[in-house]
């Protein structure tokens, strides 16, 4: 058995900010492939798992939140996968780098983005009271967040996945050398 923590840090104590003074975040993609459309049908599509603010008035995003000083960027990158939408997975090479304005703060942050294969999806997790968690297809996805850099990652992981399978099929379709 497996004791998981409830609780979502808080505070800025151990907050890593970069040589400009911005905030460092760090947030995930979280997806899984589909395999199955309920009729029986195979289906190869992915899809994505968004998250609303804790105000919930704010629109769609992925899960995201500060780098702080304990913990690796990956760590950090799962732990607010884990805190704000109850999901575990393998946190996979980095999409990229965004520098942003918060509209909250007023203040610039630099911001970086993974992709998250689910593997394991909680009933319980730290912040199930104060956001709510839906899977959507990536067109679904992209036009709910509200955030532009985070469509441009999002953008970036359907690349990747895309060439990926591409180089699968590849594979398959050569003859084998004697």
């Amino acid at each position: 058995m497996v004791a998981v923590c409830l609780v979502s840090r808080t505070g800025r104590q151990l907050q890593r900010y970069d040589n400009m003074g911005r905030r460092q975040v760090v947030g995930c993609v979280p997806y899984r492939y589909k395999t199955g459309d309920g009729a029986g049908n195979v289906v190869d599509d992915i899809e994505v798992l968004v998250i609303t603010s804790q105000k919930g008035s704010q629109g769609m995003m992925f899960p995201k939140g500060g780098w702080e000083l304990d913990e690796t960027v990956k760590e950090a990158a799962l732990r607010e996968s884990f805190e704000e939408a109850g999901v575990m997975g393998n946190v996979e090479h980095e999409l990229g780098k965004w520098n942003f304005l918060s509209k909250s703060r007023g203040t610039f942050y630099e911001g970086y983005m993974f992709p998250l294969l689910v593997t394991e999806q909680l009933e319980l997790w730290p912040e199930k009271d104060v956001r709510q968690r839906i899977w959507m297809s990536v067109a679904e996805a992209r036009e709910a967040c509200r955030h532009g850099w985070m469509k441009e990652a999002l953008d970036i992981l359907v690349e990747r996945l895309s060439s990926r399978v591409q180089q699968k099929e590849e594979t398959v379709k050569r003859p084998c050398s004697p």
